[in-house]
């Protein structure tokens, strides 16, 4: 390969690494990924997204030097790999852009359809897991830089709790005055099934986290539940139109829904841009186990930033230090004191419910208040 074409890569891995939330190296890992989903011939036309992420069908016309026919069919191709999203705006104009690599971008798509084992998918696999340990190395060798920009790193999604317990009671929730929040950031709590009620179009598509672990036969010890990650609106009309997953009915989206409840995953709702304000995007039923952003923060890679509405609150008094809560906590923002009953640090709870849920003597309840959990990544090296 010459090095004028290389030298494309790289400049295309720069442009899609901009767009994104985290600062992944440019190094040969990425580009091997790349190479998967990118030919020598469609570099060109990523290379024309350097300035602006987002074009219209005018602007790519001069940006690329293309005419309409070229771009639709470029712009097809590379939707189907992940790569770009092309969907009208809300004025309903039509609107393409290029995804990052992560959060929510060509890792996601890569993982959601259903997989077919291919030693291909493998390979992809193999790779996402070297780089993302590649990351980790670079913020552990310079963490008093990115230290920093550890607090600057906004909210990726909010947590939206379960609000039964095994037993099925309701989770208890009272107003907690003394949780204080930037007024910026407030947020009204929401529950998933009125989520799933306020829009038309609902797709579902498979836990890209979960078919990832598969894939480096690491698979989930929590659940067998692939297809129950949720995609609406015209996000979820781009993931059908490109065969990344399937649209479903309100009542399906909530028997998937119920069966993660039982299970006692954690649902994760996610915004355009990550601004909490705007409608959401999506929804994923999250486990301990598989989940990427949890497991990237506990491998010292990433800062966890969630917002939520609600704390924990564990009663001592019914608290028998069984230990179920602590076994059960994603975050593993509970621990078991000295005296045997379970001690919750609130900087790293981000009012899931899970332990709630879970708990066999109905100890824990939850306090609403909007809040920001924001930890950063362990450090790992001295």
């Amino acid at each position: 390969m010459s090095d004028d074409i290389n030298k494309k890569y790289k400049n295309v891995a720069q442009i899609i690494i901009k767009n994104g939330i985290l600062p992944f190296p440019i190094n040969e890992t990425l580009l091997e990924i790349l190479k998967f989903f990118i030919t020598p011939e469609d570099l060109d036309f990523l290379l024309a997204f350097k300035r602006k992420a987002s074009q219209t069908m005018e602007e790519l016309i001069k940006s690329t030097k293309m005419s309409e026919n070229e771009i639709l069919e470029k712009a097809d191709v590379l939707a189907k790999r992940g790569l770009i999203f092309n969907q009208p705006s809300s004025a309903g104009i039509m609107v393409y852009r290029l995804l990052p690599l992560f959060s929510v971008g060509l890792f996601e798509y890569t993982f959601m359809k259903k997989l077919e084992f291919s030693e291909k998918e493998k390979k992809i696999a193999e790779l996402f897991k070297k780089l993302f340990n590649e990351e980790r190395d670079i913020v552990q060798e310079r963490y008093d830089t990115f230290a920093p920009l550890f607090k600057q790193t906004p909210p990726v999604d909010r947590t939206i709790p379960l609000l039964k317990d095994e037993k099925g009671n309701k989770i208890e929730i009272s107003v907690n005055k003394d949780v204080e929040v930037p007024i910026e950031k407030i947020i009204p709590a929401n529950q998933v099934e009125k989520i799933i009620d306020k829009f038309k179009d609902i797709a579902v598509s498979h836990c890209f986290c979960r078919q990832h672990k598969d894939l480096l036969n690491k698979s989930c010890k929590i659940t067998d539940i692939r297809e129950n990650c949720f995609t609406f609106g015209k996000s979820a009309r781009h993931l059908v139109n490109q065969k990344f997953a399937r649209m479903i009915s309100k009542k399906e989206a909530l028997e998937i829904l119920n069966k993660s409840v039982e299970i006692g995953l954690v649902h994760k709702v996610y915004h355009p841009n990550s601004d909490i304000y705007k409608d959401e995007t999506s929804i994923c039923n999250c486990c301990k186990d598989c989940c990427g952003t949890f497991e990237m923060w506990k491998m010292g890679a990433i800062p966890m930033v969630n917002a939520t509405n609600y704390l924990a609150s564990i009663n001592l008094e019914l608290c028998v230090g069984c230990g179920t809560c602590v076994e059960k906590c994603p975050v593993d923002a509970i621990r078991l004191s000295e005296d045997g009953k379970s001690e919750l640090n609130p900087n790293w709870c981000i009012g899931c419910g899970i332990c709630a849920h879970f708990c066999p003597e109905s100890a824990i309840s939850l306090l609403e208040g909007p809040r920001i959990v924001s930890v950063p990544p362990p450090r790992l090296r001295s």
